[in-house]
């Protein structure tokens, strides 16, 4: 039997940043192409965020960040979910990420990494390619 279930994105803002326009924005687009999104909302910690992904059963978690934390955040992010056998979960991570950054955020597990200006169709297509081998639909 198929599973046919909507690919499960949850959205955080971990970190001290209080700026959640953008997260919203990312959480209504994968919305309205069929996903089903789990918004944290601000201020997550990396263990909040692994345990919201761990309780809702997410295919994908994407960590919104401006602070200029995500080579802390990010690692942690990354341990946790090892640590609860939740290596097939997808991580992104966008918002302000130095160009410099992104090899090493690659490196820890990160598949995608979007910075600003980044069209919302990409990011729908970047996850409906990569979550496609975990038997969900994106509606």
């Amino acid at each position: 039997m198929v599973d046919d279930r909507k690919i499960r994105v949850l959205v955080a803002k971990p970190g001290l940043d209080g700026h959640d326009r953008g997260a919203k924005v990312i959480a209504r687009a994968l919305r309205d192409a069929g996903m089903e999104v789990i918004y944290t909302g601000l201020r997550q910690t990396p263990e909040m965020v692994v345990n919201a992904s761990l309780q809702e059963d997410v295919d994908v978690i994407g960590l919104s960040i401006l602070s200029g934390a995500h080579n802390a955040i990010v690692p942690r992010v990354m341990e946790l979910l090892h640590q609860n056998k939740m290596d097939d979960v997808l991580v992104l991570v966008g918002g302000i990420i130095p160009d410099q950054d992104i090899e090493g955020l690659k490196k820890a597990g990160v598949g995608g990494i979007f910075q600003p200006g980044t069209s919302m169709d990409e990011i729908v297509e970047f996850i409906r390619r990569n979550v496609r081998s975990h038997n969900v639909t994106a509606g």
